[in-house]
């Protein structure tokens, strides 16, 4: 009879209402753990397609077209008479980035400097720039070659632009 007094005891303290409670959260948690298991990913929307690479030269004004505002987003700017694609790294040169104020323009003298701001100039010839900032934007120029798409160079006022063959190098390119 002892055995039985523990039984019910036991039955009791099961059905007391919070333990009813928790055993109910328990056997949903569960539940919404199983099906998760069988629900079907979600699908994310496939990725943005990638832009078309630009090869051309470009004068100061044009340059200003490619600052991230245009419908296409596209970013470019110009370092040493290098123009690059940056638009991969939208984030911190297209609008509102830290970077922004280079996107469309030559960021020599900035990069040069170590001030966040590009030259309005028609054509900056960075001649008045010290040995070590010319190094420094020398370094820039590089870290820039390694990282986005050399899309032609810069041009001087009067200078034509190159025609660019689809076969050639970006390394012919730039030089």
């Amino acid at each position: 009879m002892a055995e039985t007094e523990q039984t019910i005891g036991f039955w009791d303290e099961l059905t007391s209402p919070i333990n009813l409670v928790l055993v109910a959260v328990i056997v949903y948690l569960i539940y919404k753990i199983i099906q998760s298991k069988f629900e079907s990913e979600v699908e994310l929307p496939p990725p943005p397609k990638p832009l078309p690479k630009i090869r051309k030269d470009l004068t100061v004004a044009e340059l200003k077209k490619y600052d991230g505002t245009q419908a296409d987003g596209r970013v470019l700017l110009a370092v040493n008479g290098v123009i690059f694609d940056v638009t991969r790294g939208k984030r911190f040169y297209g609008p509102g980035g830290p970077y922004s104020a280079f996107a469309g323009k030559d960021a020599t003298r900035g990069l040069a400097t170590g001030e966040v701001a590009a030259s309005d100039k028609e054509y900056d010839d960075v001649s008045d720039l010290k040995d070590e900032e010319l190094a420094s934007a020398k370094e820039w120029e590089e870290q820039f070659r390694e990282k986005y798409d050399i899309v032609g160079r810069l041009l001087k006022p009067g200078e034509e632009p190159k025609n660019y063959s689809d076969d050639e190098s970006e390394d012919k390119k730039s030089q």
